[in-house]
């Protein structure tokens, strides 16, 4: 069988290793996608860094876009060449996918998170045999080619290019959703983001397409702050003491306020920030055990803190809508976006670590 080259995590906390494994032939319901980007999410990191309960080694990666190789019996609507984004998979028979809500599909775990997928096996495998777990968020994208399926394989417009692409399948999408569909947000109301990185600047995005005002962008790099306001932030405020004094003195008393960080201390001085009504979005993921602490009394007042995980997004819907909006100029991505070589993926992660980049994409040979 041929072999393909992927970015694996064999040990916790330590840089991903390029390998070479065996290419995967599509299966019944599968379609083979050759990568040609694929973006790094936090996510990716929280994997590679915390220990999730997810089993070694693991091609990680969830955010590919690329072209259909192949595909496997049963499969519709998609054949060889298709231009196509990646995002994460569901299974569309559970009562919550009936409803209209495949991010909480039942599902979820067994097929983005477990290295499985419905198989109930690793669908990759080194030159030696050993298993190699994979189907990470139903694809797996840190690799020359993944296997994905309808459900989590969207079309795209010629006029997108791969690495404008590859970002929409998780975090714009968790971004820009938890304003536009878990808020529905509604012009006039305010907002505070949490965290100036590709998911909060992509709410922020969101928020100037659905007239939010006043738009607060709060981070500790200067730079974030600068380009949060370029992006549509009518205000940056550092991260720091007086962080609780400078939300009041804009707003005393907010519609929303989005973390988009984990870190306790932030998100409960989010929730303090609230006003009548308000409401605490919270997507940050927190290392294990990790607590906030809140007075109750403070939500008598209809106050509600709402999770939520991929901006509450339908990806068949609302990747092709940021696809939209972003050819239409009102979702301007591109300025978040570095790419690198895919043997750069170390180096890319570092640069996302350190602040300097927002949302690093990995181009693959051709």
């Amino acid at each position: 069988m041929a072999a393909m080259t992927v970015a694996a995590v064999v040990e916790r906390g330590q840089p991903f290793a390029l390998l070479e494994a065996e290419r995967p032939s599509p299966g019944p319901g599968e379609i083979l996608v050759r990568i040609k980007a694929a973006g790094i999410c936090h996510t990716d990191l929280a994997i590679r860094d915390m220990e999730l309960g997810t089993p070694l080694p693991m091609v990680l990666g969830h955010e590919g876009a690329g072209i259909v190789e192949a595909v496997g019996a049963d499969v519709e609507g998609f054949a060889p060449g298709d231009r196509v984004a990646l995002s994460y998979d569901s299974c569309g028979r559970c009562p919550v996918c009936a409803e209209g809500a495949p991010q909480y599909c039942a599902e979820f775990a067994l097929r983005n998170i477990s290295g499985l997928g419905p198989e109930m096996q690793p669908r990759l495998r080194l030159p030696d045999g050993r298993p190699l777990f994979a189907s990470f968020f139903g694809q797996s994208s840190f690799a020359a080619f993944a296997l994905s399926r309808p459900r989590n394989t969207v079309k795209l417009p010629d006029a997108l290019p791969f690495h404008l692409a590859a970002p929409l399948g998780c975090g714009m999408q968790t971004g820009a959703g938890a304003i536009l569909n878990t808020l529905a947000a509604r012009p006039g109301q305010s907002l505070a983001v949490l965290g100036a990185g590709a998911v909060g600047l992509a709410a922020i995005m969101a928020a100037r397409c659905a007239g939010m005002d006043p738009i607060v962008a709060v981070d500790r790099v200067p730079a974030r702050l600068e380009l949060a306001q370029e992006l549509g932030a009518t205000h940056g405020l550092l991260s720091g003491d007086r962080l609780a004094a400078d939300l009041a003195a804009i707003r005393p008393g907010f519609d929303a306020v989005l973390d988009t960080t984990g870190v306790p201390a932030l998100v409960e001085t989010g929730i303090a920030a609230l006003g009548t009504r308000g409401t605490m979005l919270v997507l940050g993921i927190s290392p294990p055990g990790a607590e906030a602490r809140f007075a109750l009394a403070g939500f008598l007042g209809g106050k509600r803190i709402v999770g939520l995980i991929e901006g509450d997004a339908d990806p068949q819907v609302f990747v092709p809508h940021l696809a939209a909006l972003h050819l239409e100029g009102r979702f301007p991505h591109d300025r978040l976006v570095e790419t690198f070589p895919f043997a750069e993926i170390n180096a890319a992660a570092h640069a996302m670590e350190s602040g300097r980049t927002v949302k690093p994409v990995l181009l693959f040979p051709d």
